[in-house]
Protein backbone atom coordinates (compact mmCIF):
# COMPACT_ATOMS: atom_id res chain seq x y z
CA UNK A 1 0.00 0.00 0.00
CA UNK A 2 1.34 3.18 -0.95
CA UNK A 3 2.12 6.11 1.50
CA UNK A 4 -0.53 8.28 -0.18
CA UNK A 5 -3.01 5.95 1.09
CA UNK A 6 -2.26 6.51 4.77
CA UNK A 7 -1.07 9.88 4.84
CA UNK A 8 -4.81 11.40 4.87
CA UNK A 9 -5.14 8.68 7.52
CA UNK A 10 -3.09 10.45 9.56
CA UNK A 11 -3.37 14.11 8.68
CA UNK A 12 -6.96 13.36 10.01
CA UNK A 13 -5.48 12.12 13.87
CA UNK A 14 -3.37 15.19 13.82
CA UNK A 15 -6.03 17.26 12.77
CA UNK A 16 -8.29 16.14 15.09
CA UNK A 17 -5.34 16.28 18.04
CA UNK A 18 -4.01 20.33 17.66
CA UNK A 19 -8.16 20.92 17.29
CA UNK A 20 -8.45 19.80 20.60
CA UNK A 21 -5.58 20.58 22.11
CA UNK A 22 -5.23 23.90 20.40
CA UNK A 23 -6.34 26.24 24.03
CA UNK A 24 -4.30 23.57 26.38
CA UNK A 25 -1.21 24.29 23.86
CA UNK A 26 -1.61 28.12 23.84
CA UNK A 27 -1.96 28.18 27.68
CA UNK A 28 1.56 25.72 28.02
CA UNK A 29 2.90 27.99 25.91
CA UNK A 30 1.79 31.43 27.75
CA UNK A 31 2.62 30.07 31.05
CA UNK A 32 5.96 28.74 29.80
CA UNK A 33 6.91 31.76 28.02
CA UNK A 34 5.65 34.31 31.05
CA UNK A 35 7.78 31.92 33.38
CA UNK A 36 10.99 31.91 31.56
CA UNK A 37 10.57 35.68 30.47
CA UNK A 38 10.37 36.64 34.70
CA UNK A 39 13.45 34.49 34.97
CA UNK A 40 15.37 36.30 32.69
CA UNK A 41 14.21 39.71 33.63
CA UNK A 42 14.59 39.51 37.52
CA UNK A 43 18.52 39.85 38.45
CA UNK A 44 20.19 37.45 41.27
CA UNK A 45 23.52 37.31 43.10
CA UNK A 46 26.26 35.09 42.79
CA UNK A 47 28.26 33.72 45.77
CA UNK A 48 30.84 36.64 45.47
CA UNK A 49 28.07 39.30 45.52
CA UNK A 50 28.04 39.90 42.07
CA UNK A 51 24.78 40.46 39.88
CA UNK A 52 24.15 37.70 37.24
CA UNK A 53 20.73 37.13 35.15
CA UNK A 54 19.49 33.70 33.91
CA UNK A 55 19.90 33.93 29.84
CA UNK A 56 17.02 32.46 27.90
CA UNK A 57 18.49 29.14 27.49
CA UNK A 58 18.77 28.41 31.11
CA UNK A 59 15.65 29.78 32.03
CA UNK A 60 14.00 27.70 29.77
CA UNK A 61 16.10 24.43 31.06
CA UNK A 62 14.56 25.82 34.56
CA UNK A 63 11.23 26.32 33.47
CA UNK A 64 11.41 22.63 31.95
CA UNK A 65 12.07 20.78 34.75
CA UNK A 66 10.65 22.70 37.78
CA UNK A 67 7.11 22.51 35.96
CA UNK A 68 6.97 18.42 35.71
CA UNK A 69 9.14 17.97 38.65
CA UNK A 70 8.76 20.45 40.87
CA UNK A 71 12.34 18.69 42.05
CA UNK A 72 15.22 20.96 41.81
CA UNK A 73 18.25 22.69 42.96
CA UNK A 74 18.56 26.84 42.58
CA UNK A 75 21.00 26.85 39.56
CA UNK A 76 23.51 28.20 38.71
CA UNK A 77 23.60 30.44 41.57
CA UNK A 78 21.56 30.65 45.24
CA UNK A 79 18.47 32.35 44.51
CA UNK A 80 17.55 35.62 45.87
CA UNK A 81 13.68 36.33 47.64
CA UNK A 82 12.48 38.15 44.31
CA UNK A 83 12.95 34.92 42.24
CA UNK A 84 12.32 31.97 44.79
CA UNK A 85 8.89 34.42 45.04
CA UNK A 86 8.91 34.36 41.15
CA UNK A 87 9.60 30.59 41.29
CA UNK A 88 6.48 30.34 44.00
CA UNK A 89 4.15 31.37 41.45
CA UNK A 90 5.31 29.75 38.53
CA UNK A 91 5.38 26.41 40.23
CA UNK A 92 1.37 26.73 41.25
CA UNK A 93 0.57 28.74 37.99
CA UNK A 94 2.63 25.61 34.94
CA UNK A 95 1.30 23.12 37.57
CA UNK A 96 -2.36 24.24 37.38
CA UNK A 97 -1.25 24.65 33.66
CA UNK A 98 -0.39 20.88 33.36
CA UNK A 99 -3.34 19.40 35.13
CA UNK A 100 -5.59 21.17 32.49
CA UNK A 101 -3.58 19.65 29.68
CA UNK A 102 -3.27 16.68 31.07
CA UNK A 103 -7.07 16.74 31.74
CA UNK A 104 -7.73 17.96 27.69
CA UNK A 105 -5.66 15.07 26.88
CA UNK A 106 -7.38 12.35 29.03
CA UNK A 107 -10.69 13.80 27.60
CA UNK A 108 -9.62 13.62 23.89
CA UNK A 109 -8.56 9.58 24.27
CA UNK A 110 -12.89 9.29 24.77
CA UNK A 111 -13.65 11.37 21.91
CA UNK A 112 -15.49 9.61 19.77
CA UNK A 113 -14.20 11.22 16.63
CA UNK A 114 -10.60 10.99 17.75
CA UNK A 115 -11.16 7.45 18.77
CA UNK A 116 -12.22 6.28 15.39
CA UNK A 117 -9.43 8.17 13.80
CA UNK A 118 -6.61 6.54 15.63
CA UNK A 119 -8.41 2.81 14.95
CA UNK A 120 -8.33 3.96 11.41
CA UNK A 121 -5.02 4.56 11.45
CA UNK A 122 -3.52 1.77 13.62
CA UNK A 123 -5.70 -0.25 10.74
CA UNK A 124 -4.46 1.30 7.96
CA UNK A 125 -0.65 0.46 9.50
CA UNK A 126 -1.64 -3.36 10.59
CA UNK A 127 -2.89 -3.47 6.41
CA UNK A 128 0.39 -1.97 5.18
CA UNK A 129 2.40 -3.94 6.98
CA UNK A 130 1.22 -7.25 5.71
CA UNK A 131 3.86 -9.46 4.11
CA UNK A 132 1.62 -12.52 3.32
CA UNK A 133 -1.56 -12.73 0.60
CA UNK A 134 -4.58 -11.81 2.11
CA UNK A 135 -8.41 -11.35 1.10
CA UNK A 136 -10.39 -8.58 2.10
CA UNK A 137 -13.49 -10.06 3.67
CA UNK A 138 -16.42 -7.33 3.73
CA UNK A 139 -18.94 -8.50 6.20
CA UNK A 140 -18.46 -10.68 9.76
CA UNK A 141 -22.09 -11.66 10.40
CA UNK A 142 -23.48 -15.07 9.93
CA UNK A 143 -21.30 -15.73 6.78
CA UNK A 144 -18.26 -13.53 7.65
CA UNK A 145 -17.62 -15.30 10.82
CA UNK A 146 -17.81 -18.95 9.55
CA UNK A 147 -16.20 -17.60 6.69
CA UNK A 148 -13.44 -16.07 8.76
CA UNK A 149 -12.93 -18.76 10.91
CA UNK A 150 -12.89 -21.10 8.14
CA UNK A 151 -9.89 -19.17 6.59
CA UNK A 152 -7.66 -18.95 9.89
CA UNK A 153 -7.96 -22.75 10.32
CA UNK A 154 -6.07 -22.88 6.79
CA UNK A 155 -3.38 -19.99 8.15
CA UNK A 156 -5.42 -17.67 5.38
CA UNK A 157 -4.99 -13.90 6.18
CA UNK A 158 -8.17 -12.49 6.22
CA UNK A 159 -8.87 -8.64 6.28
CA UNK A 160 -12.29 -7.66 7.87
CA UNK A 161 -14.65 -5.04 7.41
CA UNK A 162 -18.17 -4.66 8.84
CA UNK A 163 -20.21 -1.75 9.53
CA UNK A 164 -21.13 -2.99 13.28
CA UNK A 165 -18.64 -2.51 16.01
CA UNK A 166 -19.85 -4.85 18.26
CA UNK A 167 -19.24 -7.78 15.21
CA UNK A 168 -15.44 -6.12 15.17
CA UNK A 169 -15.44 -6.37 18.99
CA UNK A 170 -16.74 -10.28 18.96
CA UNK A 171 -13.68 -10.82 16.24
CA UNK A 172 -11.55 -9.45 17.83
CA UNK A 173 -11.94 -11.53 21.04
CA UNK A 174 -11.84 -14.37 18.95
CA UNK A 175 -9.02 -16.49 19.72
CA UNK A 176 -7.89 -17.53 15.91
CA UNK A 177 -4.22 -18.08 16.12
CA UNK A 178 -3.36 -14.94 13.96
CA UNK A 179 -3.90 -11.17 14.42
CA UNK A 180 -6.70 -10.40 12.03
CA UNK A 181 -6.65 -6.71 10.99
CA UNK A 182 -10.35 -5.63 11.40
CA UNK A 183 -12.07 -2.11 10.96
CA UNK A 184 -15.82 -0.99 11.82
CA UNK A 185 -16.42 0.49 8.58
CA UNK A 186 -19.18 0.77 5.61
CA UNK A 187 -17.37 -1.40 3.29
CA UNK A 188 -19.11 0.42 0.27
CA UNK A 189 -17.24 3.51 0.74
CA UNK A 190 -14.04 3.66 -1.75
CA UNK A 191 -11.78 4.51 1.05
CA UNK A 192 -12.52 1.92 3.14
CA UNK A 193 -11.52 -0.47 0.52
CA UNK A 194 -8.51 0.89 -0.20
CA UNK A 195 -7.36 1.31 3.12
CA UNK A 196 -8.04 -2.42 3.79
CA UNK A 197 -5.72 -3.17 1.25
CA UNK A 198 -7.40 -3.32 -2.03
CA UNK A 199 -4.52 -1.50 -4.26
CA UNK A 200 -2.22 -3.74 -2.66
CA UNK A 201 -0.59 -6.38 -4.87
CA UNK A 202 -1.03 -8.90 -2.01
CA UNK A 203 -4.53 -8.41 -2.29
CA UNK A 204 -5.54 -11.68 -3.75
CA UNK A 205 -9.54 -11.71 -3.59
CA UNK A 206 -12.00 -9.31 -2.27
CA UNK A 207 -15.33 -10.91 -0.97
CA UNK A 208 -18.74 -9.21 -0.09
CA UNK A 209 -20.88 -11.09 2.08
CA UNK A 210 -22.73 -7.84 4.13
CA UNK A 211 -26.60 -8.32 4.59
CA UNK A 212 -27.70 -5.67 1.90
CA UNK A 213 -26.92 -6.97 -1.56
CA UNK A 214 -26.78 -2.80 -2.85
CA UNK A 215 -23.39 -2.87 -0.18
CA UNK A 216 -22.60 -5.86 -1.88
CA UNK A 217 -22.94 -4.44 -5.42
CA UNK A 218 -21.17 -1.16 -5.00
CA UNK A 219 -18.26 -3.14 -3.39
CA UNK A 220 -17.93 -5.75 -6.47
CA UNK A 221 -18.12 -2.55 -8.58
CA UNK A 222 -15.35 -0.77 -6.86
CA UNK A 223 -13.17 -4.30 -6.48
CA UNK A 224 -13.28 -4.00 -10.36
CA UNK A 225 -12.98 -0.63 -10.82
CA UNK A 226 -9.95 -0.03 -9.01
CA UNK A 227 -8.48 -3.33 -9.19
CA UNK A 228 -9.37 -4.98 -12.50
CA UNK A 229 -7.49 -8.38 -11.57
CA UNK A 230 -8.45 -9.02 -8.50
CA UNK A 231 -11.21 -11.85 -8.07
CA UNK A 232 -14.43 -10.95 -6.50
CA UNK A 233 -17.26 -12.94 -4.99
CA UNK A 234 -20.29 -11.39 -4.48
CA UNK A 235 -23.08 -12.99 -2.17
CA UNK A 236 -27.08 -11.65 -4.05
CA UNK A 237 -30.38 -12.50 -2.67
CA UNK A 238 -32.48 -11.61 -5.59
CA UNK A 239 -32.22 -11.54 -9.37
CA UNK A 240 -31.95 -7.90 -9.95
CA UNK A 241 -28.88 -8.17 -7.62
CA UNK A 242 -27.26 -11.26 -9.64
CA UNK A 243 -27.91 -9.79 -12.88
CA UNK A 244 -26.37 -6.30 -11.60
CA UNK A 245 -23.23 -8.00 -10.37
CA UNK A 246 -23.08 -9.99 -13.58
CA UNK A 247 -22.85 -6.93 -15.93
CA UNK A 248 -19.92 -5.79 -13.82
CA UNK A 249 -17.91 -9.18 -14.64
CA UNK A 250 -17.98 -10.45 -10.77
CA UNK A 251 -16.13 -13.27 -11.24
CA UNK A 252 -18.73 -15.51 -8.39
CA UNK A 253 -22.00 -14.35 -7.50
CA UNK A 254 -23.43 -16.80 -4.71
CA UNK A 255 -27.08 -17.04 -4.32
CA UNK A 256 -27.70 -19.04 -0.98
CA UNK A 257 -31.34 -19.92 -2.08
CA UNK A 258 -30.40 -20.64 -5.16
CA UNK A 259 -27.40 -22.89 -4.17
CA UNK A 260 -29.55 -25.11 -1.43
CA UNK A 261 -32.21 -25.46 -4.14
CA UNK A 262 -29.99 -26.94 -6.97
CA UNK A 263 -28.24 -29.28 -4.06
CA UNK A 264 -31.76 -30.57 -3.10
CA UNK A 265 -32.79 -31.38 -6.64
CA UNK A 266 -28.98 -33.02 -6.61
CA UNK A 267 -30.22 -34.80 -3.62
CA UNK A 268 -32.62 -36.71 -5.76
CA UNK A 269 -30.58 -36.71 -9.25
CA UNK A 270 -27.34 -37.15 -8.54
CA UNK A 271 -26.88 -37.88 -4.90
CA UNK A 272 -23.38 -39.25 -4.96
CA UNK A 273 -22.43 -35.52 -6.39
CA UNK A 274 -24.03 -33.94 -3.39
CA UNK A 275 -22.17 -36.07 -0.73
CA UNK A 276 -18.97 -35.68 -2.97
CA UNK A 277 -19.18 -32.01 -2.40
CA UNK A 278 -19.36 -32.44 1.17
CA UNK A 279 -16.77 -34.63 1.30
CA UNK A 280 -14.02 -32.58 -0.89
CA UNK A 281 -14.79 -29.20 0.89
CA UNK A 282 -15.02 -30.62 4.32
CA UNK A 283 -11.97 -30.20 6.86
CA UNK A 284 -9.50 -33.37 6.65
CA UNK A 285 -10.24 -36.05 9.14
CA UNK A 286 -13.53 -35.77 9.97
CA UNK A 287 -16.43 -38.39 9.70
CA UNK A 288 -18.02 -38.81 5.92
CA UNK A 289 -21.12 -37.58 6.12
CA UNK A 290 -23.75 -40.10 5.12
CA UNK A 291 -25.66 -39.95 1.79
CA UNK A 292 -28.31 -37.38 1.61
CA UNK A 293 -31.69 -39.33 -0.25
CA UNK A 294 -35.01 -36.89 0.11
CA UNK A 295 -38.31 -39.31 -1.40
CA UNK A 296 -39.83 -38.10 -4.86
CA UNK A 297 -43.46 -37.36 -4.84
CA UNK A 298 -45.43 -34.92 -3.10
CA UNK A 299 -43.92 -31.88 -1.12
CA UNK A 300 -45.60 -29.12 1.15
CA UNK A 301 -43.40 -25.65 1.07
CA UNK A 302 -44.20 -23.25 3.85
CA UNK A 303 -43.62 -19.99 2.99
CA UNK A 304 -43.23 -18.96 -0.32
CA UNK A 305 -40.28 -16.30 0.00
CA UNK A 306 -36.52 -16.59 -1.95
CA UNK A 307 -36.30 -19.91 -0.03
CA UNK A 308 -39.25 -21.66 -0.55
CA UNK A 309 -40.11 -20.65 -3.93
CA UNK A 310 -36.51 -21.40 -5.46
CA UNK A 311 -37.18 -24.84 -3.41
CA UNK A 312 -40.69 -25.36 -5.18
CA UNK A 313 -38.87 -24.46 -8.42
CA UNK A 314 -36.05 -27.18 -8.47
CA UNK A 315 -38.40 -29.65 -7.07
CA UNK A 316 -41.16 -29.19 -9.37
CA UNK A 317 -38.01 -29.77 -12.32
CA UNK A 318 -37.10 -33.24 -10.74
CA UNK A 319 -40.93 -34.47 -10.94
CA UNK A 320 -42.15 -33.50 -7.45
CA UNK A 321 -45.48 -32.08 -7.21
CA UNK A 322 -45.66 -29.10 -4.79
CA UNK A 323 -48.53 -27.53 -2.38
CA UNK A 324 -47.02 -24.32 -1.26
CA UNK A 325 -48.79 -22.24 2.14
CA UNK A 326 -48.09 -18.86 2.09
CA UNK A 327 -50.07 -16.40 4.27
CA UNK A 328 -49.25 -13.63 1.89
CA UNK A 329 -51.94 -14.10 -0.89
CA UNK A 330 -49.56 -11.11 -2.81
CA UNK A 331 -47.08 -13.35 -2.65
CA UNK A 332 -48.64 -16.49 -3.24
CA UNK A 333 -48.51 -18.34 -6.45
CA UNK A 334 -51.71 -19.64 -7.75
CA UNK A 335 -52.99 -22.88 -6.53
CA UNK A 336 -51.32 -21.88 -2.79
CA UNK A 337 -53.14 -22.05 0.42
CA UNK A 338 -53.00 -18.29 1.73
CA UNK A 339 -52.34 -18.99 6.02
CA UNK A 340 -49.61 -20.18 8.62
CA UNK A 341 -47.85 -23.23 8.26
CA UNK A 342 -47.58 -23.05 11.85
CA UNK A 343 -51.72 -23.90 12.30
CA UNK A 344 -52.73 -27.80 11.56
CA UNK A 345 -55.62 -26.24 9.12
CA UNK A 346 -53.91 -25.06 6.58
CA UNK A 347 -51.03 -28.20 6.61
CA UNK A 348 -53.98 -30.53 6.23
CA UNK A 349 -55.85 -28.65 3.35
CA UNK A 350 -52.51 -28.55 1.60
CA UNK A 351 -52.40 -32.68 1.62
CA UNK A 352 -50.01 -32.51 4.70
CA UNK A 353 -50.99 -36.39 5.70
CA UNK A 354 -50.33 -37.87 2.65
CA UNK A 355 -47.05 -35.75 1.19
CA UNK A 356 -43.72 -36.75 1.48
CA UNK A 357 -41.72 -34.46 3.01
CA UNK A 358 -42.35 -30.54 3.88
CA UNK A 359 -39.82 -27.53 3.58
CA UNK A 360 -40.49 -25.10 6.13
CA UNK A 361 -38.29 -21.61 5.68
CA UNK A 362 -39.41 -18.48 7.07
CA UNK A 363 -38.48 -15.29 8.45
CA UNK A 364 -38.15 -16.93 12.28
CA UNK A 365 -36.42 -19.58 13.24
CA UNK A 366 -39.28 -20.46 16.10
CA UNK A 367 -41.86 -20.51 13.12
CA UNK A 368 -39.84 -22.75 10.75
CA UNK A 369 -39.50 -24.95 13.84
CA UNK A 370 -43.24 -24.46 14.87
CA UNK A 371 -44.48 -26.08 11.52
CA UNK A 372 -41.86 -28.93 11.40
CA UNK A 373 -43.79 -29.89 14.80
CA UNK A 374 -47.34 -29.44 14.02
CA UNK A 375 -46.57 -31.11 10.59
CA UNK A 376 -44.46 -33.98 12.30
CA UNK A 377 -47.52 -34.59 14.67
CA UNK A 378 -50.01 -34.93 11.40
CA UNK A 379 -47.80 -37.02 9.18
CA UNK A 380 -44.78 -39.09 11.60
CA UNK A 381 -43.61 -40.36 8.19
CA UNK A 382 -42.24 -36.74 6.78
CA UNK A 383 -38.87 -35.86 5.44
CA UNK A 384 -38.07 -32.80 7.26
CA UNK A 385 -36.16 -29.70 5.75
CA UNK A 386 -35.75 -26.00 7.41
CA UNK A 387 -34.07 -23.32 7.01
CA UNK A 388 -31.61 -22.28 9.62
CA UNK A 389 -31.16 -18.30 9.97
CA UNK A 390 -29.30 -17.88 13.01
CA UNK A 391 -26.11 -20.11 13.84
CA UNK A 392 -27.10 -19.50 17.50
CA UNK A 393 -30.33 -21.95 17.23
CA UNK A 394 -27.98 -24.71 15.92
CA UNK A 395 -28.86 -26.79 19.15
CA UNK A 396 -32.36 -26.17 18.74
CA UNK A 397 -32.63 -27.58 15.77
CA UNK A 398 -30.11 -30.64 16.10
CA UNK A 399 -32.73 -31.69 19.27
CA UNK A 400 -35.65 -31.24 16.40
CA UNK A 401 -33.97 -34.30 14.64
CA UNK A 402 -34.53 -32.81 11.32
CA UNK A 403 -33.17 -34.85 7.87
CA UNK A 404 -32.11 -31.94 5.60
CA UNK A 405 -31.48 -28.18 7.77
CA UNK A 406 -30.38 -25.51 5.48
CA UNK A 407 -28.19 -22.98 7.21
CA UNK A 408 -27.63 -19.82 4.51
CA UNK A 409 -24.10 -18.86 6.09
CA UNK A 410 -22.77 -21.85 5.94
CA UNK A 411 -24.02 -23.00 2.10
CA UNK A 412 -22.60 -19.74 1.09
CA UNK A 413 -18.98 -20.62 2.87
CA UNK A 414 -19.36 -23.81 1.33
CA UNK A 415 -19.01 -22.54 -1.60
CA UNK A 416 -16.71 -19.81 -1.02
CA UNK A 417 -14.08 -22.02 0.51
CA UNK A 418 -12.92 -23.47 -2.54
CA UNK A 419 -12.73 -20.60 -4.63
CA UNK A 420 -10.30 -18.97 -2.17
CA UNK A 421 -8.74 -21.98 -1.13
CA UNK A 422 -8.02 -24.75 -4.55
CA UNK A 423 -9.91 -22.79 -7.22
CA UNK A 424 -8.76 -26.09 -9.27
CA UNK A 425 -11.95 -27.19 -6.90
CA UNK A 426 -14.17 -25.11 -8.12
CA UNK A 427 -13.57 -26.20 -11.43
CA UNK A 428 -14.23 -29.88 -10.66
CA UNK A 429 -16.91 -29.73 -8.50
CA UNK A 430 -19.33 -28.01 -11.56
CA UNK A 431 -18.05 -30.66 -14.22
CA UNK A 432 -19.16 -33.39 -11.41
CA UNK A 433 -22.47 -31.28 -11.50
CA UNK A 434 -22.82 -31.62 -15.17
CA UNK A 435 -21.43 -35.70 -15.00
CA UNK A 436 -23.44 -38.56 -14.45
CA UNK A 437 -24.49 -40.36 -11.32
CA UNK A 438 -23.02 -43.48 -12.12
CA UNK A 439 -19.92 -41.71 -12.27
CA UNK A 440 -19.99 -39.93 -9.03
CA UNK A 441 -21.11 -43.13 -7.40
CA UNK A 442 -17.62 -44.77 -8.42
CA UNK A 443 -15.63 -42.22 -7.05
CA UNK A 444 -17.38 -42.17 -4.04
CA UNK A 445 -16.13 -45.46 -3.46
CA UNK A 446 -13.37 -44.91 -3.99
CA UNK A 447 -12.48 -42.03 -1.83
CA UNK A 448 -14.74 -43.59 0.68
CA UNK A 449 -12.37 -46.70 0.76
CA UNK A 450 -9.25 -44.84 -0.16
CA UNK A 451 -9.47 -42.60 2.94
CA UNK A 452 -10.93 -45.40 5.83
CA UNK A 453 -14.00 -43.68 6.64
CA UNK A 454 -13.15 -39.82 7.24
CA UNK A 455 -12.57 -36.66 4.83
CA UNK A 456 -9.92 -36.50 2.80
CA UNK A 457 -7.79 -33.17 1.99
CA UNK A 458 -7.58 -31.84 -0.91
CA UNK A 459 -5.21 -29.68 -2.64
CA UNK A 460 -3.78 -28.46 -6.24
CA UNK A 461 -0.56 -27.57 -7.56
CA UNK A 462 1.07 -26.13 -10.57
CA UNK A 463 4.30 -27.60 -12.55
CA UNK A 464 6.14 -24.42 -11.56
CA UNK A 465 9.48 -23.29 -9.68
CA UNK A 466 7.39 -21.93 -6.54
CA UNK A 467 5.44 -25.16 -6.32
CA UNK A 468 7.65 -28.15 -7.77
CA UNK A 469 10.26 -26.87 -8.52
CA UNK A 470 12.07 -30.52 -9.18
CA UNK A 471 9.16 -31.85 -12.03
CA UNK A 472 10.17 -28.34 -13.28
CA UNK A 473 13.65 -28.84 -14.53
CA UNK A 474 13.40 -32.18 -14.77
CA UNK A 475 10.91 -31.61 -18.03
CA UNK A 476 13.35 -28.95 -18.93
CA UNK A 477 16.19 -31.37 -19.15
CA UNK A 478 13.67 -33.40 -21.37
CA UNK A 479 13.02 -35.80 -18.77
CA UNK A 480 9.18 -37.78 -19.27
CA UNK A 481 7.40 -36.94 -16.11
CA UNK A 482 4.01 -38.57 -15.80
CA UNK A 483 1.36 -38.36 -13.10
CA UNK A 484 1.83 -41.74 -11.69
CA UNK A 485 5.82 -41.49 -11.10
CA UNK A 486 4.25 -38.60 -8.35
CA UNK A 487 2.04 -41.27 -7.01
CA UNK A 488 4.75 -43.04 -5.59
CA UNK A 489 6.10 -43.41 -2.25
CA UNK A 490 9.32 -41.64 -2.26
CA UNK A 491 10.48 -44.37 0.63
CA UNK A 492 9.47 -47.18 -1.70
CA UNK A 493 8.39 -46.52 -4.98
CA UNK A 494 7.34 -49.82 -5.43
CA UNK A 495 4.25 -48.55 -3.33
CA UNK A 496 1.24 -45.70 -4.07
CA UNK A 497 0.46 -43.26 -2.06
CA UNK A 498 -3.08 -43.57 -1.41
CA UNK A 499 -4.07 -40.22 -3.53
CA UNK A 500 -6.44 -39.84 -6.80
CA UNK A 501 -5.96 -37.54 -9.53
CA UNK A 502 -9.14 -35.35 -9.29
CA UNK A 503 -8.48 -32.61 -12.56
CA UNK A 504 -5.62 -32.14 -14.87
CA UNK A 505 -5.62 -28.73 -16.29
CA UNK A 506 -3.20 -28.02 -19.47
CA UNK A 507 -2.40 -25.62 -22.52
CA UNK A 508 -4.57 -29.16 -24.17
CA UNK A 509 -7.22 -29.07 -21.88
CA UNK A 510 -9.23 -29.46 -18.73
CA UNK A 511 -8.95 -33.48 -18.06
CA UNK A 512 -11.33 -35.43 -15.07
CA UNK A 513 -9.66 -37.92 -13.41
CA UNK A 514 -6.80 -37.90 -16.02
CA UNK A 515 -4.60 -41.28 -16.88
CA UNK A 516 -1.80 -41.73 -14.99
CA UNK A 517 0.02 -42.19 -17.77
CA UNK A 518 -0.32 -38.82 -19.06
CA UNK A 519 2.94 -36.96 -19.43
CA UNK A 520 3.26 -33.56 -17.29
CA UNK A 521 4.84 -30.21 -19.07
CA UNK A 522 5.12 -26.87 -17.72
CA UNK A 523 2.18 -24.89 -16.64
CA UNK A 524 0.04 -28.00 -16.12
CA UNK A 525 -2.14 -27.70 -12.84
CA UNK A 526 -3.46 -31.08 -10.94
CA UNK A 527 -5.92 -31.44 -8.18
CA UNK A 528 -6.12 -33.87 -5.96
CA UNK A 529 -7.72 -35.67 -3.28
CA UNK A 530 -5.71 -38.30 -0.50
CA UNK A 531 -5.70 -39.29 2.92
CA UNK A 532 -4.50 -36.88 5.28
CA UNK A 533 -0.78 -36.81 5.71
CA UNK A 534 -0.32 -37.68 1.62
CA UNK A 535 0.15 -34.11 0.52
CA UNK A 536 3.57 -33.40 2.71
CA UNK A 537 4.94 -36.65 1.10
CA UNK A 538 4.78 -35.82 -2.13
CA UNK A 539 5.53 -32.43 -1.70
CA UNK A 540 8.75 -33.59 -0.53
CA UNK A 541 9.14 -35.41 -4.47
CA UNK A 542 7.83 -32.29 -6.31
CA UNK A 543 10.66 -30.15 -5.00
CA UNK A 544 13.43 -32.94 -4.23
CA UNK A 545 15.47 -33.66 -7.27
CA UNK A 546 16.36 -36.91 -5.63
CA UNK A 547 13.40 -38.24 -4.62
CA UNK A 548 12.13 -37.27 -8.56
CA UNK A 549 14.88 -39.31 -10.13
CA UNK A 550 14.32 -42.68 -7.74
CA UNK A 551 10.17 -42.15 -8.42
CA UNK A 552 10.82 -41.80 -12.05
CA UNK A 553 13.82 -43.85 -13.16
CA UNK A 554 13.98 -46.30 -9.72
CA UNK A 555 17.76 -44.92 -9.71
CA UNK A 556 18.85 -43.55 -6.40
CA UNK A 557 21.31 -40.78 -6.98
CA UNK A 558 24.12 -40.88 -4.43
CA UNK A 559 24.54 -37.41 -1.69
CA UNK A 560 27.34 -35.76 -2.18
CA UNK A 561 29.60 -34.26 -5.06
CA UNK A 562 32.10 -37.03 -4.93
CA UNK A 563 29.80 -40.08 -4.73
CA UNK A 564 27.67 -38.30 -7.82
CA UNK A 565 31.37 -38.09 -9.83
CA UNK A 566 32.00 -42.00 -8.93
CA UNK A 567 28.35 -42.95 -9.63
CA UNK A 568 28.92 -40.85 -13.44
CA UNK A 569 32.18 -42.24 -13.87
CA UNK A 570 31.12 -46.19 -12.82
CA UNK A 571 28.37 -45.82 -15.38
CA UNK A 572 30.32 -44.86 -18.23
CA UNK A 573 31.93 -48.09 -17.42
Amino acid sequence: MSNRNIEPVLSKVLFLFFRRMRTPLIVLIIAYAVSVIGLVLIPGTDEAGNPWRFDFFHAFYFVSFMASTIGFGEIPHEFNGAQRLWVSCCIWFTVITWLYAIGRILALTQDPAFTRATTEARFTMSVRKITQPFTIVCGYGETGSLLVRSMAYRNMLPVVLDNNQQNIDSLLLENLGMDIPAFCADASITQHLIEAGLRSPLCRAVVAITDSDAVNVKIAVTAKLLRKGVPVIARAGVKESVDNLASFNTDHIINAYEVFGEHLAMTQRTPSVHLLHAWLISLPGRTLHPPVTPPRGNWVVCGYGRFGSSCARYLEAEGNSVTVIERNAEKAPSGAIIGRGTEATPLIEAGIGNAVGIISGTDSDTNTLSAIMTAREINPNLYLVARQDRRADTEIFDAAKLNLVMEPSRLIVWRILPLLTTPLLSRFLRLLRAGTEEDAFVLRERIAKLCGGVTPETWSFGIDPEHAVAVYDAIERGDEVRIRHLQLRPSDRAKSLPCIPLLLASGDGTFMLPDPDTLLQHGDRILYTARTGSQRVMDWALNNPKALEYLVTGNELPDGTIWRWAARRKARG
